[in-house]
């Protein structure tokens, strides 16, 4: 074990931080990571799934009563929020660090979460859920960067499609919590669907304590011209895995050779991104708009169909939301390891197409009117049991697809045009269609989102390519990445 950076010529140095970090076996540290930064995603699916038990509610409030095209324009302006935090907050992540954003958007999140419980009008909401958005557009691009440099790579799939997918664990849990706060003999439900913004927004405070212990990554460091830190950092966490597991195997391969140099320019992110890495620009714009459509027509207007068409009671919707919920979860825990085991194009490209195929078939059925509530519960859950685990990938994907002085750029800004392109529309869209009563015209909507994944299947198919079990160094090649010649040492 060594806490040096390697060797130094002038601006160039060689350093060993990528591969001390990808020879390190499981440990308390990687657990540490995933809860303390996985977590948001199960407090993001409990409010997320607030919203979609508590449309309902919040269109028979008293104090709001909006329509069902209302709550589909309050569920786009969370995401043109989302938009907005990751493109702003992506950008800084790459240039100040991704510890001291982890901080600045969950308390976005947590503050504008709890603003949502006080909103008095239509604006208010929309304004307070545009806010929360910001917030965990900006978790999303700070957060999957950081997991996909600390995570060694033989993990990287795996653990990056289970953080992603325990945002349905507080979906499950925002479920069975919905069943509380609208149930009229337990709670008012005006006060109610109040009291599940204010809490689920305070139980973010929890997690900026967890998130005081995690260091810097030792990637973004090393990148940013400052190996000696990141070594120092690499060889505190070898110590405590050391103490634990035992001697370390040895490297896995060699040294990087970078030279230092600042964060990347926009115009070296734009050559990157439609230049030099044009066919993934491509497939990561695919693979986000179209999961993006599909996930968000249906699950921001899931409460909404289950109580129009099927006569579902506000205050019941928790318990079809649930097993909807829960295999969202399944998916990406039982499916992960095979992305790094069987690989990622031959899963991503599965995944989407069985999750189009039978978005197809359960549309067809919803308009023939053969589904009975629970019958139409259970499709969507085997179809979303699917899709979210090729939801997870689009992520991992856009992460390992590009240069690290740029990755949370990246994933900010193709998580910003796919959810711009395929997300804002959705919800009102679907709200619309919905509002119209007819299960025909709904059927237009599901085929489309069903379409869209099969063009995201055959672009995967296309342009995917191997990333398993590959260091993120070799997947992109840094832009501070230049040979090392004989002459120069």
């Amino acid at each position: 074990m060594c806490d040096t950076p390697g060797r130094a010529v002038g601006d160039r140095f060689e350093t060993d931080v990528p591969a001390r970090l990808d020879r390190l076996p499981w440990s308390g540290f990687h657990w540490r990571v995933v809860i303390a930064l996985g977590i948001t995603w199960v407090l993001d699916g409990l409010e997320v799934t607030l919203v979609g038990s508590l449309a309902g509610a919040i269109h028979q409030s008293p104090s709001l009563a909006l329509t069902e095209t209302q709550i589909g324009l309050a569920a786009s302006a969370y995401l043109i929020g989302a938009v907005a935090g990751a493109l702003g907050f992506g950008w800084l992540a790459d240039r100040i660090g991704r510890r001291r954003l982890f901080f600045v958007t969950l308390v976005v999140y947590m503050l504008a979460s709890i603003a949502t419980g006080f909103a008095w009008d239509f604006w208010s909401f929309a304004l307070f859920r545009a806010l929360t958005g910001a917030g965990i557009g900006g978790e999303y691009a700070a957060v999957n960067s950081a997991i996909q440099e600390l995570i060694p790579a033989r993990y990287r799939g795996t653990t990056d499609l289970c953080v992603n997918g325990t945002f349905w664990g507080g979906a499950a849990i925002g479920a069975v919590a919905a069943l509380v706060v609208l149930d009229p003999a337990i709670l008012d439900p005006e006060i109610g669907w109040r009291a599940a913004f204010v809490v689920g927004g305070a139980l973010s405070a929890v997690v900026l304590l967890l998130r005081r212990h995690l260091p810097e990554s030792p990637r973004w460091l090393m990148l940013h011209g400052r190996p000696e830190e990141a070594a120092q950092i690499v060889g505190r966490i070898e110590r405590d895995v050391e103490a634990v597991k035992g001697p370390l195997p040895p490297h896995p391969y060699g040294n990087v050779v970078l030279h230092r140099r600042g964060a990347a320019s926009l115009p070296e992110v734009w050559h990157a991104m439609f230049d030099s890495h044009r066919e993934r620009a491509i497939l990561g714009l695919v693979l986000m708009s179209c999961q993006a459509f599909f996930y968000n027509a249906v699950f921001f207007t899931y409460a909404l169909v289950l109580t129009k068409f099927y006569g579902i009671p506000p205050h019941e919707v928790g318990w079809f939301m649930l097993p909807f919920a829960l295999g969202n979860l399944m998916g990406p825990l039982l499916l992960g390891r095979f992305f790094d085991t069987i690989g990622r194009k031959p899963m991503i490209t599965a995944t989407y197409a069985l999750a189009g195929v039978l978005m197809a078939a359960t549309g067809a059925a919803f308009a023939a009117g053969w589904l009975s509530a629970w019958e139409q519960t259970l499709a969507w859950t085997v179809i979303f049991f699917f899709a979210s685990a090729a939801a997870s990938a689009a992520y991992l994907t856009v992460g390992e697809s590009f240069p690290l002085e740029m990755r949370a750029m990246a994933i900010a800004l193709f998580y910003a045009i796919g959810t711009a392109a395929g997300g804002v529309v959705g919800p009102p869209l679907f709200g619309w269609l919905i509002e119209g009563g007819q299960r025909t015209d709904i059927l237009w909507g599901y085929l489309l989102a069903a379409a869209l994944m099969l063009v995201a299947a055959l672009t995967e198919w296309r342009l995917g390519f191997a990333a398993e079990g590959k260091p993120l160094e070799q997947v992109s090649a840094p832009l501070s990445a230049m040979r090392w010649r004989a002459a120069d040492r």
